[in-house]
């Protein structure tokens, strides 16, 4: 249920953006999603885990999961052209903890199949996968793939079908093609329940917002002081 608190400071925060950039806002929300997820293990290309992320923006997914273990996840601003400005990232980066199992442990919680994309004797083809429920799609590092723990957890494997002889395709060029499937799907099928609520969508209306108004944070800071005394 909306806040009105909240309600208040969009409509405060509306005031210092065109209506050009308000209705690109309303228009991108319409098409955000976290019923389909990314998860992102050991990475440590940074064109790639640029890229991964900017596909994930443009195709309308929210939320990206990083597992850092004995790399360290960088991000190129010339190839992620600021998509991971409008994106929710949430790192797993923690010493002496198995980052993996702490990040699958959670999606499982919050009702997310985990999709291992990797060949496997029991795997799916791409074009047979249907994302019919919340899935976790995890994707590994550019030599080894996704590790033992992924595997072990993993609730379903999907592989990509690969006519040349090459063996297998580059890591952003995977996510590219394997998300452009389920975001295709979730589109055309009108009874998943995939779109953000409408608590979510206030409240990334409200980021989007500060992030679109110069000095925004200061400008938020300054209206909810205003409204505490």
């Amino acid at each position: 249920m909306h806040n009105n608190k909240e309600t208040a400071l969009l409509k405060y925060l509306e005031e210092f953006i065109y209506d050009r950039r308000k209705k690109l806002i309303l228009d991108t929300i319409q098409n955000r999603t976290r019923f389909i997820t990314v998860v992102l293990e050991n990475v440590y290309h940074p064109q790639n885990a640029s890229a991964v992320l900017r596909t994930c923006e443009c195709l309308g997914i929210q939320d990206v999961h990083i597992i850092e273990k004995n790399n360290k996840y960088e991000i190129n601003k010339h190839i992620v052209k600021g998509a991971n400005k409008w994106l929710d990232l949430h790192y797993y980066r923690k010493k002496d903890e198995d980052n993996t199992n702490t990040c699958i442990q959670h999606l499982k919680k919050e009702g997310y199949k985990i999709i291992a994309t990797t060949p496997h004797t029991n795997d799916t083809e791409l074009n047979e996968f249907k994302p019919d429920q919340k899935c976790a799609i995890v994707f590994g590092s550019e030599d080894e793939g996704i590790s033992k723990e992924v595997i072990a957890q993993a609730d379903g494997f999907l592989k990509i079908p690969i006519y040349g002889f090459t063996e297998s395709y580059n890591l952003s060029v995977s996510a590219g093609i394997i998300l452009n499937h389920c975001v295709n799907y979730l589109q055309k099928n009108t009874e998943a329940n995939w779109h953000l609520s409408e608590d979510e969508i206030l409240e990334k209306r409200i980021d989007w917002s500060v992030k679109s108004i110069k000095k925004g944070k200061e400008i938020m800071k300054l209206f909810q002081k205003n409204i505490l005394l």
